[in-house]
Protein backbone atom coordinates (compact mmCIF):
# COMPACT_ATOMS: atom_id res chain seq x y z
CA UNK A 1 0.00 0.00 0.00
CA UNK A 2 1.06 3.14 -0.46
CA UNK A 3 1.68 5.50 2.52
CA UNK A 4 0.57 9.18 1.63
CA UNK A 5 3.72 11.77 1.72
CA UNK A 6 1.24 13.59 4.91
CA UNK A 7 2.05 10.61 6.87
CA UNK A 8 6.03 10.45 6.07
CA UNK A 9 6.46 13.94 6.59
CA UNK A 10 3.73 16.11 7.96
CA UNK A 11 2.77 17.76 5.02
CA UNK A 12 -0.87 18.00 3.53
CA UNK A 13 -0.65 16.69 0.13
CA UNK A 14 -1.00 19.16 -3.13
CA UNK A 15 -4.62 19.92 -3.52
CA UNK A 16 -5.61 17.91 -6.42
CA UNK A 17 -7.45 20.77 -8.02
CA UNK A 18 -4.61 23.44 -7.51
CA UNK A 19 -5.29 26.15 -9.68
CA UNK A 20 -1.36 26.94 -11.68
CA UNK A 21 -1.51 30.00 -14.35
CA UNK A 22 0.60 29.26 -17.57
CA UNK A 23 1.14 31.91 -20.25
CA UNK A 24 4.26 31.24 -22.57
CA UNK A 25 5.57 27.97 -22.77
CA UNK A 26 8.84 28.69 -21.35
CA UNK A 27 7.56 30.99 -18.64
CA UNK A 28 4.95 29.27 -17.47
CA UNK A 29 6.83 25.94 -17.44
CA UNK A 30 9.86 27.38 -15.54
CA UNK A 31 7.10 28.51 -12.96
CA UNK A 32 5.84 24.89 -12.68
CA UNK A 33 9.22 23.76 -12.51
CA UNK A 34 9.85 26.44 -9.66
CA UNK A 35 6.52 25.53 -8.20
CA UNK A 36 6.71 21.92 -8.03
CA UNK A 37 10.07 22.10 -6.66
CA UNK A 38 8.76 24.86 -3.80
CA UNK A 39 6.44 21.22 -2.91
CA UNK A 40 8.71 19.10 -2.55
CA UNK A 41 12.00 20.91 -1.77
CA UNK A 42 10.76 20.86 2.68
CA UNK A 43 10.12 17.16 2.27
CA UNK A 44 13.12 16.22 0.15
CA UNK A 45 16.08 15.62 2.74
CA UNK A 46 14.24 15.61 6.53
CA UNK A 47 14.44 12.04 7.06
CA UNK A 48 18.11 12.50 5.76
CA UNK A 49 19.09 14.57 8.28
CA UNK A 50 18.21 12.33 10.67
CA UNK A 51 19.33 8.90 8.63
CA UNK A 52 22.51 7.68 6.79
CA UNK A 53 24.71 9.32 4.23
CA UNK A 54 24.90 7.18 0.74
CA UNK A 55 28.43 5.53 1.01
CA UNK A 56 30.26 2.66 3.17
CA UNK A 57 33.04 6.15 3.92
CA UNK A 58 30.74 8.35 6.14
CA UNK A 59 32.82 11.29 7.08
CA UNK A 60 35.06 11.29 4.68
CA UNK A 61 33.59 14.41 3.04
CA UNK A 62 31.66 16.37 5.73
CA UNK A 63 29.82 19.24 4.22
CA UNK A 64 31.35 21.01 6.95
CA UNK A 65 35.02 21.54 7.69
CA UNK A 66 34.13 21.21 11.56
CA UNK A 67 34.98 17.47 13.32
CA UNK A 68 31.33 16.03 14.34
CA UNK A 69 29.68 19.09 13.38
CA UNK A 70 25.85 18.46 11.99
CA UNK A 71 25.04 21.44 10.13
CA UNK A 72 21.38 20.12 9.91
CA UNK A 73 21.31 19.24 13.65
CA UNK A 74 23.01 22.32 15.46
CA UNK A 75 20.42 25.27 13.96
CA UNK A 76 18.57 27.47 16.64
CA UNK A 77 15.11 25.59 16.91
CA UNK A 78 13.71 28.96 15.74
CA UNK A 79 14.89 28.93 12.45
CA UNK A 80 14.81 26.41 9.87
CA UNK A 81 18.37 24.99 8.30
CA UNK A 82 18.84 25.42 4.37
CA UNK A 83 16.71 22.19 3.06
CA UNK A 84 19.87 20.64 1.32
CA UNK A 85 23.04 21.31 4.14
CA UNK A 86 24.54 17.88 5.26
CA UNK A 87 23.96 17.05 1.26
CA UNK A 88 27.10 16.25 -0.99
CA UNK A 89 27.10 16.42 -4.77
CA UNK A 90 29.95 15.46 -6.84
CA UNK A 91 29.30 16.72 -10.62
CA UNK A 92 31.12 15.98 -13.89
CA UNK A 93 29.82 18.95 -15.80
CA UNK A 94 30.32 21.27 -18.22
CA UNK A 95 27.80 24.26 -20.40
CA UNK A 96 24.68 24.75 -18.28
CA UNK A 97 22.15 22.36 -18.14
CA UNK A 98 24.44 20.20 -15.53
CA UNK A 99 25.94 23.30 -14.06
CA UNK A 100 22.52 25.46 -13.22
CA UNK A 101 21.35 22.11 -11.86
CA UNK A 102 24.03 21.94 -9.45
CA UNK A 103 23.92 25.56 -9.12
CA UNK A 104 20.12 25.09 -7.27
CA UNK A 105 21.85 22.40 -5.14
CA UNK A 106 24.74 24.95 -4.07
CA UNK A 107 22.44 27.65 -3.40
CA UNK A 108 20.08 25.45 -0.97
CA UNK A 109 22.53 24.29 1.18
CA UNK A 110 24.32 21.09 -0.92
CA UNK A 111 28.21 20.90 -0.94
CA UNK A 112 28.75 20.70 -4.36
CA UNK A 113 32.53 19.68 -5.92
CA UNK A 114 32.46 20.69 -9.52
CA UNK A 115 35.03 18.46 -11.26
CA UNK A 116 36.91 19.88 -14.58
CA UNK A 117 39.59 19.63 -16.89
CA UNK A 118 42.91 20.61 -16.27
CA UNK A 119 43.37 21.77 -19.48
CA UNK A 120 41.05 24.90 -18.73
CA UNK A 121 38.10 23.45 -16.86
CA UNK A 122 34.91 23.78 -17.96
CA UNK A 123 34.26 25.76 -21.45
CA UNK A 124 31.73 27.56 -20.17
CA UNK A 125 34.84 29.60 -18.67
CA UNK A 126 35.42 30.71 -22.02
CA UNK A 127 32.30 31.77 -23.61
CA UNK A 128 33.05 35.47 -23.18
CA UNK A 129 34.58 37.71 -20.54
CA UNK A 130 31.60 40.31 -19.79
CA UNK A 131 31.35 39.99 -16.38
CA UNK A 132 34.40 41.69 -15.06
CA UNK A 133 36.59 39.23 -17.14
CA UNK A 134 34.85 36.32 -16.33
CA UNK A 135 32.67 34.73 -18.39
CA UNK A 136 28.77 35.41 -17.77
CA UNK A 137 27.39 31.93 -18.09
CA UNK A 138 29.67 30.45 -15.92
CA UNK A 139 29.42 33.19 -12.90
CA UNK A 140 25.85 32.24 -13.45
CA UNK A 141 25.62 28.56 -12.90
CA UNK A 142 28.47 27.82 -10.55
CA UNK A 143 28.74 29.85 -7.84
CA UNK A 144 28.92 28.35 -4.27
CA UNK A 145 31.00 25.02 -6.10
CA UNK A 146 34.53 23.53 -5.19
CA UNK A 147 36.30 23.12 -7.85
CA UNK A 148 38.53 20.19 -8.68
CA UNK A 149 40.71 20.02 -11.58
CA UNK A 150 41.86 16.82 -12.72
CA UNK A 151 42.38 13.99 -16.01
CA UNK A 152 39.84 11.82 -15.89
CA UNK A 153 41.93 9.74 -18.62
CA UNK A 154 44.25 9.31 -16.04
CA UNK A 155 43.93 6.09 -13.41
CA UNK A 156 44.72 8.20 -10.78
CA UNK A 157 41.93 10.97 -11.78
CA UNK A 158 39.32 8.48 -12.47
CA UNK A 159 40.32 7.10 -8.84
CA UNK A 160 39.71 10.09 -7.00
CA UNK A 161 36.31 10.81 -8.37
CA UNK A 162 35.34 7.71 -7.65
CA UNK A 163 36.49 7.87 -4.00
CA UNK A 164 34.39 11.17 -3.89
CA UNK A 165 31.37 9.58 -5.09
CA UNK A 166 31.61 7.08 -2.59
CA UNK A 167 30.96 9.37 0.41
CA UNK A 168 28.54 11.59 -1.87
CA UNK A 169 24.72 11.33 -2.02
CA UNK A 170 24.46 12.82 -5.44
CA UNK A 171 26.41 12.48 -8.80
CA UNK A 172 25.37 14.71 -11.53
CA UNK A 173 26.92 14.23 -15.05
CA UNK A 174 26.15 16.06 -18.60
CA UNK A 175 29.11 14.75 -20.58
CA UNK A 176 29.03 13.72 -24.17
CA UNK A 177 26.78 10.18 -25.14
CA UNK A 178 28.86 7.38 -24.25
CA UNK A 179 31.49 9.23 -22.50
CA UNK A 180 30.33 8.73 -18.79
CA UNK A 181 29.98 4.89 -19.30
CA UNK A 182 33.53 4.67 -20.95
CA UNK A 183 34.79 5.85 -17.52
CA UNK A 184 32.49 3.64 -15.47
CA UNK A 185 30.58 7.05 -14.16
CA UNK A 186 27.53 6.25 -15.77
CA UNK A 187 24.12 5.66 -13.26
CA UNK A 188 23.70 2.44 -13.86
CA UNK A 189 26.95 1.50 -13.20
CA UNK A 190 27.49 4.15 -9.95
CA UNK A 191 23.98 2.89 -8.47
CA UNK A 192 25.07 -0.63 -8.72
CA UNK A 193 28.66 0.07 -6.54
CA UNK A 194 26.51 2.76 -4.33
CA UNK A 195 22.66 1.59 -3.52
CA UNK A 196 21.86 5.12 -1.95
CA UNK A 197 23.23 6.95 -4.61
CA UNK A 198 21.15 9.13 -6.36
CA UNK A 199 23.18 9.03 -9.78
CA UNK A 200 21.84 11.71 -12.76
CA UNK A 201 22.72 11.69 -16.56
CA UNK A 202 21.49 14.59 -18.84
CA UNK A 203 21.80 14.23 -22.66
CA UNK A 204 20.74 15.66 -25.47
CA UNK A 205 18.52 13.42 -26.86
CA UNK A 206 18.23 10.44 -24.22
CA UNK A 207 20.50 6.97 -23.90
CA UNK A 208 19.35 5.65 -27.05
CA UNK A 209 17.11 6.31 -29.97
CA UNK A 210 18.23 7.41 -33.61
CA UNK A 211 19.61 10.80 -31.96
CA UNK A 212 21.17 9.07 -29.05
CA UNK A 213 25.12 10.11 -30.86
CA UNK A 214 23.82 13.60 -32.01
CA UNK A 215 25.63 16.88 -30.81
CA UNK A 216 22.97 18.65 -28.69
CA UNK A 217 23.51 22.13 -28.26
CA UNK A 218 21.07 24.61 -26.85
CA UNK A 219 19.88 26.50 -30.32
CA UNK A 220 19.70 23.11 -31.97
CA UNK A 221 17.56 21.45 -29.50
CA UNK A 222 15.23 24.52 -29.25
CA UNK A 223 15.03 23.99 -33.13
CA UNK A 224 14.34 20.17 -32.62
CA UNK A 225 12.06 20.57 -30.26
CA UNK A 226 9.58 23.47 -32.07
CA UNK A 227 10.26 26.17 -29.78
CA UNK A 228 11.56 27.90 -32.55
CA UNK A 229 8.69 27.46 -34.64
CA UNK A 230 6.49 29.39 -32.51
CA UNK A 231 8.79 32.58 -31.82
CA UNK A 232 9.35 35.83 -33.29
CA UNK A 233 7.68 36.94 -36.56
CA UNK A 234 5.30 35.87 -39.26
CA UNK A 235 8.70 36.43 -41.20
CA UNK A 236 11.61 35.21 -39.09
CA UNK A 237 11.42 32.15 -36.70
CA UNK A 238 13.77 32.78 -34.01
CA UNK A 239 15.97 31.16 -31.21
CA UNK A 240 14.56 31.99 -27.34
CA UNK A 241 17.03 35.18 -26.15
CA UNK A 242 17.79 32.07 -23.19
CA UNK A 243 19.09 29.06 -23.54
CA UNK A 244 15.89 27.49 -23.23
CA UNK A 245 16.70 23.37 -23.72
CA UNK A 246 19.42 23.92 -21.23
CA UNK A 247 17.17 25.17 -18.41
CA UNK A 248 14.75 23.38 -18.95
CA UNK A 249 16.81 20.21 -18.42
CA UNK A 250 18.76 21.99 -15.45
CA UNK A 251 15.34 22.19 -13.76
CA UNK A 252 14.03 19.22 -14.35
CA UNK A 253 17.26 17.75 -13.39
CA UNK A 254 16.96 19.41 -9.76
CA UNK A 255 13.59 18.26 -9.32
CA UNK A 256 14.16 14.93 -10.14
CA UNK A 257 17.23 14.64 -7.75
CA UNK A 258 14.67 16.15 -5.20
CA UNK A 259 12.40 13.24 -5.51
CA UNK A 260 14.77 10.70 -5.13
CA UNK A 261 16.21 12.03 -2.06
CA UNK A 262 12.08 11.87 -0.96
CA UNK A 263 11.93 7.95 -2.10
CA UNK A 264 15.41 7.58 -0.59
CA UNK A 265 13.87 9.04 2.78
CA UNK A 266 11.34 6.53 2.12
CA UNK A 267 12.74 3.13 0.56
CA UNK A 268 16.68 4.00 1.69
CA UNK A 269 17.59 3.57 -1.92
CA UNK A 270 19.19 5.93 -4.24
CA UNK A 271 18.88 5.28 -7.88
CA UNK A 272 19.23 6.69 -11.47
CA UNK A 273 17.73 10.10 -12.95
CA UNK A 274 17.70 10.66 -16.75
CA UNK A 275 16.88 13.80 -17.98
CA UNK A 276 17.53 14.92 -22.00
CA UNK A 277 17.05 18.30 -23.00
CA UNK A 278 14.91 17.38 -25.87
CA UNK A 279 12.31 15.80 -23.73
CA UNK A 280 12.73 18.03 -21.29
CA UNK A 281 11.88 21.56 -23.80
CA UNK A 282 9.32 19.18 -25.45
CA UNK A 283 7.51 18.97 -22.24
CA UNK A 284 7.15 23.01 -22.11
CA UNK A 285 6.03 22.90 -25.63
CA UNK A 286 3.18 21.09 -24.01
CA UNK A 287 0.19 23.97 -25.16
CA UNK A 288 1.43 24.75 -28.70
CA UNK A 289 1.92 20.56 -29.62
CA UNK A 290 -1.65 19.79 -28.39
CA UNK A 291 -3.28 22.20 -30.11
CA UNK A 292 -1.31 21.62 -33.28
CA UNK A 293 -2.00 17.55 -32.87
CA UNK A 294 -5.40 17.59 -31.93
CA UNK A 295 -6.86 18.96 -35.07
CA UNK A 296 -5.54 22.36 -34.55
CA UNK A 297 -3.46 24.44 -36.52
CA UNK A 298 -0.05 25.40 -35.10
CA UNK A 299 0.31 28.68 -33.25
CA UNK A 300 0.86 31.57 -35.78
CA UNK A 301 4.45 33.45 -34.94
CA UNK A 302 3.28 36.99 -33.95
CA UNK A 303 6.18 38.68 -32.55
CA UNK A 304 4.76 40.45 -29.26
CA UNK A 305 1.07 39.61 -30.32
CA UNK A 306 -1.00 37.19 -29.40
CA UNK A 307 -2.08 34.88 -31.51
CA UNK A 308 -5.93 35.10 -30.80
CA UNK A 309 -6.41 38.20 -28.42
CA UNK A 310 -6.73 41.70 -29.48
CA UNK A 311 -5.38 43.75 -28.74
CA UNK A 312 -2.72 42.03 -26.92
CA UNK A 313 0.64 43.70 -28.04
CA UNK A 314 3.74 46.33 -27.76
CA UNK A 315 2.90 49.97 -28.27
CA UNK A 316 5.23 52.88 -28.57
CA UNK A 317 4.76 55.88 -26.32
CA UNK A 318 5.64 59.50 -26.84
CA UNK A 319 9.24 59.02 -25.20
CA UNK A 320 10.70 56.65 -27.21
CA UNK A 321 9.35 54.07 -24.71
CA UNK A 322 7.26 51.09 -25.39
CA UNK A 323 4.15 49.57 -23.17
CA UNK A 324 2.70 46.15 -23.73
CA UNK A 325 -1.20 45.62 -23.01
CA UNK A 326 -3.72 42.22 -22.70
CA UNK A 327 -7.16 42.87 -23.11
CA UNK A 328 -8.33 39.58 -21.68
CA UNK A 329 -12.55 40.34 -22.26
CA UNK A 330 -14.80 42.33 -23.63
CA UNK A 331 -15.44 43.90 -20.51
CA UNK A 332 -11.84 45.36 -20.17
CA UNK A 333 -12.04 45.98 -23.93
CA UNK A 334 -14.41 48.60 -23.09
CA UNK A 335 -12.61 49.85 -19.99
CA UNK A 336 -10.36 50.57 -22.44
CA UNK A 337 -11.92 52.29 -25.00
CA UNK A 338 -13.61 55.09 -22.71
CA UNK A 339 -10.92 55.39 -20.14
CA UNK A 340 -7.24 55.09 -22.47
CA UNK A 341 -8.63 55.80 -25.69
CA UNK A 342 -10.98 57.91 -25.46
CA UNK A 343 -13.96 56.71 -27.46
CA UNK A 344 -16.29 55.13 -25.08
CA UNK A 345 -19.01 54.05 -28.27
CA UNK A 346 -15.89 51.37 -29.20
CA UNK A 347 -17.09 49.21 -26.73
CA UNK A 348 -20.30 48.79 -28.11
CA UNK A 349 -19.38 48.83 -31.77
CA UNK A 350 -19.72 45.90 -33.44
CA UNK A 351 -16.50 45.55 -35.61
CA UNK A 352 -14.59 45.73 -32.26
CA UNK A 353 -17.03 44.60 -29.31
CA UNK A 354 -16.32 40.81 -29.08
CA UNK A 355 -12.48 39.61 -29.30
CA UNK A 356 -13.26 38.04 -32.34
CA UNK A 357 -14.39 41.10 -34.42
CA UNK A 358 -11.25 42.73 -32.81
CA UNK A 359 -8.91 39.59 -33.95
CA UNK A 360 -10.82 40.29 -37.47
CA UNK A 361 -10.05 43.73 -37.46
CA UNK A 362 -6.64 43.55 -35.62
CA UNK A 363 -4.82 46.26 -37.61
CA UNK A 364 -7.38 48.54 -37.14
CA UNK A 365 -7.93 47.47 -33.45
CA UNK A 366 -4.18 47.87 -33.03
CA UNK A 367 -4.05 51.64 -34.84
CA UNK A 368 -6.85 52.75 -32.18
CA UNK A 369 -4.62 51.87 -29.32
CA UNK A 370 -1.24 52.46 -30.94
CA UNK A 371 -2.63 56.08 -31.74
CA UNK A 372 -4.01 56.92 -27.74
CA UNK A 373 -0.75 55.70 -26.21
CA UNK A 374 1.81 56.94 -28.43
CA UNK A 375 0.51 60.50 -27.31
CA UNK A 376 1.55 60.00 -23.86
CA UNK A 377 4.84 59.18 -22.45
CA UNK A 378 5.46 55.29 -20.71
CA UNK A 379 4.92 56.50 -17.33
CA UNK A 380 1.82 58.18 -17.96
CA UNK A 381 0.35 55.26 -20.41
CA UNK A 382 1.25 52.86 -17.42
CA UNK A 383 -0.85 54.96 -15.33
CA UNK A 384 -3.96 55.02 -17.74
CA UNK A 385 -3.87 51.23 -17.73
CA UNK A 386 -3.16 50.92 -14.52
CA UNK A 387 -6.03 52.97 -13.03
CA UNK A 388 -8.93 51.11 -15.98
CA UNK A 389 -7.20 47.94 -14.57
CA UNK A 390 -5.88 46.82 -17.77
CA UNK A 391 -2.79 44.17 -17.65
CA UNK A 392 0.10 46.58 -18.84
CA UNK A 393 4.16 46.14 -18.46
CA UNK A 394 6.85 48.01 -19.48
CA UNK A 395 9.11 46.70 -22.00
CA UNK A 396 12.34 46.72 -20.17
CA UNK A 397 15.95 46.07 -21.27
CA UNK A 398 18.69 44.17 -19.06
CA UNK A 399 20.09 47.61 -17.75
CA UNK A 400 16.42 48.20 -16.91
CA UNK A 401 16.21 45.02 -15.78
CA UNK A 402 18.72 45.62 -13.19
CA UNK A 403 17.58 48.69 -11.73
CA UNK A 404 13.97 46.86 -11.82
CA UNK A 405 11.90 48.82 -8.56
CA UNK A 406 9.96 45.57 -7.46
CA UNK A 407 13.62 43.51 -7.24
CA UNK A 408 14.93 46.34 -5.08
CA UNK A 409 11.86 46.67 -2.96
CA UNK A 410 12.21 42.85 -2.27
CA UNK A 411 15.63 43.05 -1.62
CA UNK A 412 16.26 40.70 -3.86
CA UNK A 413 20.12 41.37 -4.82
CA UNK A 414 23.22 40.19 -2.72
CA UNK A 415 27.22 39.98 -3.78
CA UNK A 416 28.36 37.01 -4.54
CA UNK A 417 32.43 36.59 -4.65
CA UNK A 418 34.63 35.65 -7.48
CA UNK A 419 38.29 35.49 -8.49
CA UNK A 420 37.70 39.38 -9.88
CA UNK A 421 36.29 40.24 -6.50
CA UNK A 422 32.38 40.63 -5.50
CA UNK A 423 29.56 40.54 -8.21
CA UNK A 424 26.06 41.30 -8.13
CA UNK A 425 23.71 38.63 -8.36
CA UNK A 426 20.16 37.79 -7.43
CA UNK A 427 18.68 35.61 -4.98
CA UNK A 428 17.41 32.46 -6.56
CA UNK A 429 13.40 32.58 -6.69
CA UNK A 430 12.70 29.53 -4.39
CA UNK A 431 12.25 31.72 -1.08
CA UNK A 432 11.08 29.62 2.13
CA UNK A 433 10.61 32.44 5.12
CA UNK A 434 11.33 31.53 8.66
CA UNK A 435 14.73 29.96 7.06
CA UNK A 436 18.12 30.71 6.44
CA UNK A 437 18.62 32.31 2.99
CA UNK A 438 20.36 30.98 0.30
CA UNK A 439 24.03 30.13 0.44
CA UNK A 440 24.90 32.16 -2.50
CA UNK A 441 28.68 31.14 -2.17
CA UNK A 442 31.69 32.22 -4.64
CA UNK A 443 32.17 31.61 -8.50
CA UNK A 444 35.73 29.22 -8.23
CA UNK A 445 39.12 29.77 -9.69
CA UNK A 446 39.86 26.82 -12.07
CA UNK A 447 41.06 24.15 -8.91
CA UNK A 448 41.09 26.05 -6.47
CA UNK A 449 39.81 23.53 -3.95
CA UNK A 450 41.79 20.87 -5.82
CA UNK A 451 44.75 20.73 -3.13
CA UNK A 452 42.13 19.58 -0.14
CA UNK A 453 39.73 17.64 -1.93
CA UNK A 454 42.99 15.69 -2.90
CA UNK A 455 44.06 15.91 0.57
CA UNK A 456 40.66 15.01 1.78
CA UNK A 457 40.53 11.44 0.07
CA UNK A 458 43.66 10.62 1.43
CA UNK A 459 46.86 11.45 -0.72
CA UNK A 460 49.88 12.59 1.04
CA UNK A 461 51.32 15.74 -0.63
CA UNK A 462 54.00 13.67 -2.42
CA UNK A 463 51.38 12.36 -4.64
CA UNK A 464 49.42 14.99 -5.20
CA UNK A 465 52.96 16.62 -6.37
CA UNK A 466 53.18 13.91 -8.78
CA UNK A 467 49.47 14.14 -10.20
CA UNK A 468 50.70 18.27 -10.49
CA UNK A 469 53.61 17.20 -12.06
CA UNK A 470 52.13 15.04 -14.66
CA UNK A 471 49.18 16.93 -15.37
CA UNK A 472 46.70 14.59 -13.93
CA UNK A 473 45.72 17.38 -11.10
CA UNK A 474 45.92 21.60 -11.22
Amino acid sequence: MTTPLRDLFGNAPVPADSAWPVAHPVAGSLAWSLALTAVFLPLAVRRYAHGERCGSTAGLLTNTPVAGHDPVMEQPTDQQPLPLAGITVVAVEQAVSAPFATRQLADLGARVIKVERVDGGDFARGYDAAARGLASHFVWCNRGKESLALDLKDPRGLDVVRRLIADADVFVQNLAHGAAARLGLDAATLCAAHPRLIAVDISGYGSFGPYADKRAYDMLVQCEAGLVSVTGTPEQPVKAGVPAADIAAAMYAFSGVLAALVRRGTTGRGGPVEVSMLEALAEWLGHPLHHAMHGGEPPARTGLAHAVIAPYDAYPTADGGRVLLSVQNDREWRRLAEQVIGRPELGRDPAYATNAARVAHRRKTDELVARALGALDAEEALARLEKAGIACARLRDLHELAGHPQLAARERWREVGSPVGPLKALLPPITLPGGDEARMGDVPALGQHTEALLHAVGMTDDEIAAMRRDGVAA
